[in-house]
C-alpha cells in the first residue's frame, strides 16, 4: 500500500491531496494526516510526525521524504506525469533545499487549516485515521 502521509492543517499539503485525487485514476493512493494515528503507529521510528514540515511517502515500505517524496507521487500517477521524474536529475540537495524555503513559506502563502482535511463518501475508503 502507498500511503502519503501530509500535515493535516496546511493549505499546501491539502492542495496536494486534492491535485492527486482525481488524478490517481489506478487508486495507488491512499492519504493519512501526519496528526492521525495511522502515522502516529507507523511512522513510530521515524520521530514524532506531528513534527515533520515534509510530506511523506510510504511507497511500499520505502519511505521518502521532502522532494523525493513530492517527485515519487506525482511520476506515481503516470501518464504524462511520469516525466516528473526527469526533475530527479537536478541534485538532491538543490531540490531540497527550494522544497525546505516552500516548506518554511506554506503557511503564509498557503493558508493554515483549522481542522484536517475531511474526505467526501466518495473519497473515504482512500483516507486513514
Amino acid at each position: 500500500m502507498r500511503v502519503i502521509y501530509f500535515d493535516g492543517y496546511c493549505g499546501l499539503c491539502d492542495r496536494l491531496v486534492r491535485f492527486v485525487l482525481p488524478r490517481d485514476r489506478r487508486r495507488r493512493y491512499h492519504f493519512a494526516p501526519l496528526q492521525g494515528t495511522t502515522a502516529r503507529d507507523r511512522l513510530a521510528g521515524a520521530g514524532d510526525p506531528q513534527d515533520s514540515d515534509t510530506v511523506i511517502l510510504d511507497d511500499e515500505g520505502t519511505l521518502r521524504i521532502r522532494s523525493d517524496a513530492a517527485l515519487a507521487i506525482v511520476a506515481g500517477l503516470g501518464g504524462v506525469w511520469q516525466s516528473a521524474a526527469l526533475l530527479r536529475l537536478i541534485p538532491r540537495p538543490l531540490r531540497d533545499a527550494i522544497y525546505d524555503w516552500i516548506a518554511r513559506h506554506r503557511f503564509r502563502w498557503f493558508a493554515r487549516r483549522d481542522a484536517c482535511r475531511v474526505p467526501g463518501p466518495e473519497e473515504h475508503e482512500r483516507f486513514l485515521p
